[in-house]
């Protein structure tokens, strides 16, 4: 039988309605992709690690707008904290179908200034946890998977435009999510047709780090469209694949052209240069 449609009507019931598990969905572009995705017919389990009240409130929100969504809170830390955050969505969402791995961690460092702990927290977080999960994903779903013209489940990585146009600030971070990006590949071709593997890279969205506000507006306009990715326009890209039956194994750009202007440095930094 042929999973429902995602843009069901929101008069739709819940055990009809297909599920996403968003890491990292209780603040920042997390919660823009939570509010898209539920107003295109998804039930939400909200992922956070410390933002508790912020992850209540956006649940309450997607609830009063006649969808289901929840709380689920870890730290991603390890293999075992990672499995039982998914035990604990398929038991309040078992029509889960789709996971957006958007929880990353972004500290400055470069290949001058690596720390071996600073490698390992930017592995577990952007590479470990995303791939453990699109892994429990495709075996929860092929335990009851159906031949038929649609794969049964998606999983969409957050990435990053530095992957086409990379420098070495952010050394950890760039180094993370290439990985990511390789395992987006080597993933959609092996757990195909149960599971589509793709990944969103934006460019620079919101302010980070110390980022004044008026650095960040310098650095948004850096691009040749004249303005980098905006939270809304990566959250609609990430509900376009959710739906996209043809699309597999790749990357969407979506940063206004941002990949196309090489820079030695990180465009944080050339602002303060």
């Amino acid at each position: 039988m042929q999973a429902p449609d995602p843009g069901d009507s929101p008069t739709s019931t819940s055990a009809a309605r297909p599920a996403c598990l968003i890491t990292g969905a209780a603040a920042r572009v997390g919660s823009v992709i939570a509010e898209a995705m539920s107003a295109a017919g998804w039930d939400v389990a909200i992922h956070y690690r410390k933002s508790q009240s912020a992850a209540e409130s956006l649940a309450a929100a997607l609830t009063g707008n006649g969808r289901e969504a929840a709380c689920f809170q870890s730290d991603l830390g390890s293999a075992q904290a990672i499995g039982q955050l998914f035990d604990r969505v398929i038991g309040r969402f078992p029509r889960l179908s789709c996971i957006v791995n958007n929880a990353s961690q972004f500290q400055f460092d470069r290949p001058e200034s690596v720390s071996a702990t600073l490698l390992e927290s930017h592995i577990q977080t952007n590479l470990i946890a995303p791939v453990l999960l699109t892994q429990q994903l495709h075996q929860f779903l092929a335990a009851g998977h159906t031949k038929n013209d649609n794969p049964a489940g998606v999983v969409i990585h957050l990435l990053d435009q530095k992957l086409v146009n990379p420098n070495p600030d952010f050394f950890s971070y760039t180094l993370s999510k290439a990985a990511l990006l390789e395992a987006t590949r080597l993933c959609a071709a092996a757990l195909a047709p149960v599971l589509r593997v793709v990944a969103v890279a934006p460019g620079i969205t919101l302010p980070s780090a110390d980022q004044t506000e008026a650095e960040f507006e310098k650095a948004h306009a850096m691009t040749p469209l004249g303005a980098s990715s905006r939270p809304h326009e990566i959250a609609d890209a990430v509900v376009w694949l959710a739906r996209a039956r043809a699309v597999t194994g790749t990357m969407l750009l979506v940063d206004g052209g941002q990949h196309l202007s090489p820079l030695p440095r990180d465009v944080m930094m050339m602002i303060r240069s």
